[in-house]
């Protein structure tokens, strides 16, 4: 019986910090500087992680004290970085878990965050097993977190389907054996799965 394996991050639920920092900066290419050079894409991956948030704005701002009001809205207006779910990757996965079928995740996702995250969205009920990067310490692409993931829910990598925004997170789960589907938005994910012999009613 195969197990449908997503990210959550751009596969269930849009994040971009953009969406807040557009509110923050007038311009752009300011915008684009503060999010390449102070607040970007590895030290926000150290939260992630396992890194708290309280010690990552610390190092921040001690690092970039004239930063200071933009680099706490990171962690204070998160929550504002998201714009809602996929619409038709959540209703995919509600018809999955309706029919079913074993749905699982493995997100690099903050613990912090992912708990305000999935206080707010219903799908996140829909998971049989979710593994969260910020929890475990590990993060994908990295084999490791997979190989949890698969003893935490005694399942074979044969036997899942991975899904995932990530070409190294897809290839990293190729390499155990996942079948993996690379996700990009325009990309009808019901009909991907049906070209892995999904049937889904």
């Amino acid at each position: 019986m195969t197990a449908f394996v997503f990210d959550i991050g751009n596969v269930l639920l849009r994040w971009d910090p953009r969406n807040l920092y557009r509110k923050i900066f007038r311009e752009e290419t300011e915008m684009d500087w503060f999010l390449a050079n102070v607040c970007d894409g590895p030290w926000n991956e150290e939260q992630d992680r396992g890194r708290s948030w309280s010690d990552a704005i610390a190092e921040r701002t001690a690092r970039f004290p004239d930063w200071q009001h933009q680099i706490r809205a990171y962690d204070e207006r998160w929550f504002e970085m998201l714009a809602g779910e996929i619409t038709e990757n959540v209703q995919l996965l509600s018809s999955l878990k309706k029919a079913g079928k074993r749905t699982y995740a493995i997100t690099n996702f903050s613990r912090e965050k992912f708990a305000v995250a999935r206080s707010h969205f219903e799908f996140f009920d829909f998971f049989n097993g979710i593994v969260v990067s910020g929890e475990e310490c590990l993060m994908k692409p990295d084999v490791r977190i997979f190989k949890r993931f698969l003893e935490r829910y005694r399942l074979e990598a044969q036997e899942c389907i991975f899904i995932d925004d990530s070409s190294r997170n897809v290839a990293a789960a190729r390499s155990l054996g996942m079948s993996a589907i690379h996700y990009q938005e325009p990309l009808n994910l019901a009909r991907a799965l049906a070209e892995c012999g999904v049937e889904l009613g």
